[in-house]
């Protein structure tokens, strides 16, 4: 007997019949004698409802008071589905309880709408799960020191499900998604793109983070610290798939990057329309000073990207950096209204119609060229590359938001990923 740990998104759980195809599925690998703990999404469109309403009420909420609101808004989403499927495993003869995140206790920091998980209490569960239930949890949510709801951003359920999965040491963790897997880019741009039987974490992590929607970056994070075994698969193929097919579908998430290491140079191509640029015009050369602009964007809970100081002219200098498009507008203000003026920068100019593209793969540590290569394909296509980064398994870099598709399309072919081997 195993303990299984299923997470599934908003399509999945989109209407009562799915919801009733997700209780089927999961009564099976019960039935089949392992110890289940469900993770569900809002309903899909759910929350994007919900903070519709509070965003017509206040156009602007960003003081700690309003975001906290929107914390106890957002998360209702989720309880409803986690009632929902407990009724439809009850019909389907299961003992089955479902609990909200601070009822588990999934304890996080007070960041709200980006709180992350700093302990779960898994007595409760573990107590269910050996009186034979199903125990679903919400996913997305929990709770801080103070006893508020809490969120954990946009694709949070994914890091619920592999926090859980840590916590309780599962067996493994299965994310069911309306994909079948990961691909080597997005199919619905790139049609020959292929679905990977295995990727390395690292990988992985390097595509959630450069735009991968798959799985967001946190879950991998964890996954990958604490060594949880993961899987993304589809929740659309028939819920009475024979279980050791379907658990060995999609695409394992895996340690193993040896045989990787002389596949193809590239195993992927990322990219993330939601970006936005920020330059820090005429900033004195002096030591300090990213610190000084930098330092006052982290306190703002603002995360930053891709960042390039220019070569000093008569003391002074540009200083650029990325951020997520939906946080330009309060990096502007708060860049003009403070930072410059304190760091004796001459203006503040910016751009979100940028987006990022990147090519990952564990094969890039061996090959050298890598980054010419996908250079010299973005020049022949006439895209102008206005930033750039990269590690030991990425590079990536920032062009105008039109060109993007192009991009994607050319590095796919260049790199030959049309006809990888799955």
């Amino acid at each position: 007997m195993a303990l299984i740990v299923h997470k599934y998104g908003g399509t999945s759980m989109g209407s009562t019949e799915r919801i009733r195809n997700v209780a089927k599925r999961v009564a099976k690998w019960w039935r089949a004698g392992h110890q289940m703990v469900v993770v569900p999404s809002a309903m899909s469109g759910e929350t994007n409802r919900l903070l519709a309403l509070a965003k017509d009420l206040m156009p602007d909420a960003r003081s700690p008071e309003a975001l906290r609101e929107l914390d106890m808004i957002a998360s209702t989403g989720e309880q409803v589905s986690v009632g929902l499927l407990s009724l439809a495993l009850q019909a389907e003869g299961l003992q089955a309880v479902s609990y909200a995140g601070w009822q588990v206790p999934i304890k996080t920091d007070s960041a709200y709408t980006k709180a992350r998980i700093s302990a779960i209490d898994d007595a409760r569960v573990r107590a269910d799960l050996a009186a034979g239930k199903v125990v679903i949890v919400t996913g997305f949510q929990g709770i801080d020191g103070d006893g508020h709801i809490t969120t954990l951003g946009r694709g949070g359920s994914d890091t619920s499900a592999v926090a859980v999965a840590a916590a309780m040491k599962a067996d493994e963790c299965l994310i069911y998604t309306d994909v079948d897997g990961v691909y080597t880019t997005d199919p619905r741009i790139v049609p020959e793109a292929r679905r990977l039987s295995s990727i390395s974490f690292e990988e992985m992590l390097e595509m959630a983070s450069l735009g991968s929607k798959v799985l967001q970056i946190r879950s991998v994070e964890f996954a990958g610290k604490y060594r949880v075994p993961l899987r993304v698969l589809s929740s659309f193929t028939p819920w009475d798939i024979d279980l050791d097919e379907e658990a060995k579908s999609g695409t394992l998430i895996t340690y193993e990057e040896d045989d990787k290491m002389e596949q193809a140079v590239v195993s992927g191509i990322a990219f993330n329309r939601d970006e936005a640029k920020v330059t820090v015009l005429g900033v004195p050369d002096r030591p300090g000073i990213a610190y000084q602009i930098l330092g006052a964007v982290a306190e703002a809970n603002i995360d930053v990207d891709v960042i390039i100081q220019n070569v000093s002219n008569d003391g002074k200098t540009d200083f650029s950096f990325t951020v997520p498009r939906s946080d330009y507008g309060r990096v502007l203000d708060l860049l003009k209204a403070s930072v410059a003026p304190a760091v004796g920068a001459s203006s503040v100019i910016g751009d979100n119609r940028i987006c990022k593209v990147s090519i990952v793969g564990i094969g890039m540590k061996s090959h050298v060229g890598v980054a010419a290569k996908m250079f010299r394909s973005l020049s022949e296509e006439g895209i102008n590359i206005q930033m750039i980064s990269t590690s030991e398994i990425k590079t990536s870099v920032v062009i105008d938001e039109k060109y993007m598709e192009l991009a994607v399309r050319a590095l796919h072919r260049a790199f030959e990923l049309d006809g990888q081997p799955t």
